[in-house]
């Protein structure tokens, strides 16, 4: 008789991850999540501790963050509208989105996911912090990926530099307002002569607000907001920040076997909401490659980040140029100073199939 032994040799995978803001601990969480070890080089500075920032989250991206990331239900605010109006047309609105039935987004504080997915990933023995330096002596070590997160370290100065760039010329101004309670699952757009105003629901008494103002930074936000605000008593105003505005997107996303990522590798102007979207999706795509060589017993190499940019550079660089072309296209309408632009979109607006296309998109980015 002969004994046949069938031995399953379990591969380590290892990963380094540079930076430590909100991407990168999404990043680690997913990738802890499939047996993976991570570690995670903390970032000199994290905006990301800023508590006047707010993200919205698409209802797919809701869904597969649940799923294979860590369940954030407690944390969010569900959104089943959104209106955007126009100063040039007399502030009325242009158009609506809805689901009576369901959530279009959600809506949720940054440093509250960031400080809920540092508590799951201090604890996890598959997880370390590191506080050493970054710098290129560290592709050396032992790693089977290095996910690039982190703009300003001596890696990223070396391979990551070549970018389309464009200049907005803008700053965003974030806040957070307390009113009285209202229903609040309507998110606002206007469209006002110095930039886009959004309004973004985080309570039934609290919401933030995101000024993209052009020319010359300001922080009297609160003077814009009592300009235009028509749906809220207000009754206490939060604490203003500002950042500069500008968007990018890289014309390489790897270098052997370190990979750019998050806003790193492509950077939207804000309008839309949708740079941290684009971010889960990425996500969602460097998954399934890993996946794909789990379940085949091969390890992580520099093969990912080449199916990754061939994947996802196209759609990335369309999608971004459409958050563009929307930003543009507004902007032209104020220097304008006429309302045919909104008379148009209104009227494309209420054509169903043309209002389910673009909600679709929002959703689930480019499906191409």
């Amino acid at each position: 008789y002969h004994l046949i032994f069938i031995v399953k040799i379990k591969i380590i995978m290892k990963v380094c991850i540079l930076g430590s803001g909100l991407t990168s601990l999404t990043l680690a969480k997913t990738l802890v999540n499939q047996g993976i070890y991570v570690d995670i080089f903390l970032s000199k500075s994290n905006s990301d501790k800023d508590k006047t920032r707010t993200i919205g989250i698409s209802k797919t991206n809701i869904d597969f963050f649940n799923k294979y990331i860590l369940n954030i239900e407690k944390l969010l605010w569900d959104i089943n509208k959104i209106e955007i109006y126009s100063e040039n047309f007399k502030n009325e609105k242009i158009l609506n989105f809805q689901n009576s039935n369901d959530k279009l987004f959600s809506i949720l504080k940054n440093f509250e996911l960031f400080d809920y997915l540092y508590s799951k990933l201090i604890k996890d023995k598959l997880c370390t912090f590191k506080k050493d330096s970054i710098t290129n002596s560290l592709l050396k070590k032992n790693y089977d990926l290095f996910i690039n997160c982190d703009f300003s370290n001596s890696i990223t100065k070396k391979f990551f530099q070549r970018q389309i760039k464009k200049n907005y010329n803008s700053f965003a101004l974030t806040s957070t307002i307390k009113h009285k309670k209202v229903k609040n699952k309507t998110a606002l757009q206007i469209f006002t002569s110095k930039g886009p105003l959004a309004f973004l629901p985080i309570s039934k008494n609290e919401t933030s607000v995101v000024y993209s103002i052009r020319g010359e930074q300001q922080t009297d936000l609160n003077y814009f907001i009592k300009k235009y605000n028509k749906f809220y008593e207000i009754t206490k105003f939060g604490q203003v920040k500002s950042f500069y505005l500008k968007s990018s997107n890289l014309r390489s996303y790897y270098h052997k076997n370190v990979l750019a990522f998050g806003d790193l590798l492509h950077k939207l102007h804000p309008l839309a909401g949708q740079g941290f979207n684009m971010t889960i999706r990425d996500i969602r795509e460097i998954l399934n490659l890993i996946k794909l060589r789990k379940n085949n017993g091969l390890a992580l190499d520099s093969s990912v980040c080449e199916d990754f940019e061939k994947n996802l550079r196209h759609k990335n660089i369309i999608f971004s140029s459409g958050i563009d072309f929307i930003y543009e296209f507004f902007n032209l309408e104020s220097k304008m100073k006429n309302q045919i632009l909104s008379r148009s979109v209104k009227f494309l607006g209420k054509n169903k199939l043309v209002n389910n296309f673009f909600t679709n998109i929002a959703d689930n980015g480019l499906i191409i």
